[in-house]
């Protein structure tokens, strides 16, 4: 009896048990779904106070350069019916930077995919790329998508879509050009045949044999032909003698890396980049788009022929670490952590301003026609971190950070409302904004949910002293990512238009 009388006490603690973790879990649930209420409305009233007047007129901007078509399928699902569920033996921890075959490329997208990041790989073998291609297009209808492609034209029809006047430096054929808002004028020729991208999407969690996506993201691959000798950039050039736009904004060039120029090629075309930069007004704030890049020696040459000549960057995390590495130890990384910490990307963001602050102080005299980066917005999953100088052209930094980051929602999710029960918070409340020791801490709340701050950022050996606004908006994560291709374009640009 006494058995059982013991028995029945542990099964009633067991359901009582089992029911206060049900009940504590629905109300962790309640308060995680009023904390994205909360921060969603404070996102949408920062939104609107930047929203222009009918009777403002439209900021004109120029971007450049390329187009293609983008051919998306499940990564996943791809590679299963492809290699009929065998998973090839490769080493997860080695990125192979070229990829010629089919083993190269495995090796490259399990390393990316194992670390959630994103990546744009150019195959020189051109037999294997269309036979994917050819592959992808026997697959049902239902499992492939295709969409018109290329950073420029995908930051254009953003660009337009947040009421800007644009002019697009691209060529494309007479099948892709209706694809493209006939309110973008178009600077460039006319080509048979659009190279195509292959993008291998793939979710939060998919699997593929042992390996575990942590994160959404995309595997990219090309055989380009067109888009690598940027041949929009002349045309594009004459346009702006007319054009004069507030806004001019380079794209695209990663399109160059590990592609197999002739000698003296690929600097050539570099340098034609340079004479549009430097042609231009001083009034025209030009910013640069970068993206994935392996190639240490095209990194130097975007630092001798681009970076001087731009006064705003964007960029993921993956291409932060990228930069920084590259400006201050000339070397380059691979994967980065998904989702780093703010205080270390703050620290990175502030490392990279620094490197090319004492760069053009150290260069100014000698060209004149040099400027100084005066703007950094850096996007990740989670957050999105905007620096500028303090009472310079760009304006609504707290605007901009909070677009940008409604922007990523809006885009991964492929829906224009935000639903809070589609949402997911990676970030807590508070966060340092250093990693050094002693760092003031900033809150988002209700009252604040877009935190930003002055601060001096001290360079070069005498320690001069610049003045800097820094905005740090949360990005609503979408928990079921339907299209990431395109997110970093998207993002970077709807920022852009807000501080125009």
């Amino acid at each position: 009896m006494r058995a059982l009388k013991y028995m029945g006490w542990i099964t009633g603690c067991s359901v009582f048990t089992a029911f206060i973790s049900i009940i504590w879990q629905a109300f962790q649930s309640l308060q995680a779904l009023n904390k994205t209420t909360v921060l969603l409305a404070g996102l949408l009233a920062i939104e609107s106070g930047v929203k222009r007047s009918a009777f403002e007129p439209a900021p004109k901007i120029a971007v450049g350069y390329g187009a293609c078509t983008d051919l998306q399928i499940n990564a996943t699902e791809f590679l299963d019916t492809y290699y009929k569920m065998r998973v090839p033996n490769v080493s997860p921890d080695i990125a192979a930077n070229d990829v010629n075959n089919e083993n190269e490329l495995l090796q490259s997208f399990v390393y990316y995919f194992k670390n959630g990041a994103a990546a744009e790989r150019v195959i020189a073998n051109g037999t294997l790329f269309k036979q994917l291609i050819e592959y992808a297009k026997q697959l049902d209808k239902e499992r492939i998508h295709w969409y018109m492609g290329g950073n420029a034209p995908l930051m254009a029809v953003r660009f337009v879509m947040e009421g800007a006047d644009v002019l697009l430096g691209a060529h494309m054929s007479k099948k892709l050009r209706p694809l493209l808002p006939k309110e973008i004028s178009l600077a460039g020729d006319e080509i048979p045949d659009d190279d195509i991208h292959l993008i291998l999407e793939y979710k939060a969690g998919d699997k593929w044999g042992p390996y575990e996506a942590p994160r959404a993201n995309r595997y990219i691959l090309h055989n380009d032909k067109n888009n690598p000798h940027l041949r929009s950039v002349e045309q594009l050039t004459d346009a702006l003698k007319h054009y004069h736009p507030q806004l001019l904004v380079v794209s695209g060039l990663q399109m160059m890396d590990m592609f197999k120029f002739s000698p003296g090629v690929r600097e050539a075309r570099l340098n034609q980049v340079k004479r549009q930069l430097i042609s231009q007004p001083r009034d025209t704030l030009q910013h640069f788009e970068l993206a994935s890049y392996v190639e240490l020696e095209l990194l130097q040459q975007l630092r001798q022929y681009v970076l001087p000549y731009v006064d705003s960057l964007g960029m993921n995390e993956q291409e932060l670490s990228n930069l920084r590495e590259v400006l201050q130890h000339g070397s380059t990384t691979l994967a980065t952590d998904w989702n780093p910490r703010i205080a270390n990307t703050l620290d990175q963001m502030r490392q990279v301003f620094i490197s090319l602050l004492e760069d053009y102080h150290t260069k100014r005299e000698a060209d004149t026609q040099r400027r100084v980066v005066s703007r950094i917005h850096v996007h990740t999953l989670a957050y999105q971190a905007i620096l500028t100088i303090a009472n310079s052209k760009w304006k609504n930094t707290r605007g901009a950070a909070a677009k940008a980051a409604l922007t990523a929602h809006r885009y991964v999710c492929k829906s224009q409302f935000v639903n809070p029960e589609s949402v997911l918070l990676v970030l807590d409340d508070s966060f340092a904004t250093s990693a050094q020791e002693q760092a003031p801490r900033m809150r988002m709340s209700a009252a604040n949910p877009v935190p930003c701050w002055q601060e001096y950022i001290q360079f070069g050996p005498r320690r001069q002293r610049i003045e800097v606004e820094i905005c740090v908006a949360p990005v609503l994560v979408c928990r079921v990512a339907k299209k990431t291709a395109g997110a970093g374009d998207n993002i970077s640009a709807s920022g852009l238009v807000a501080q125009l």
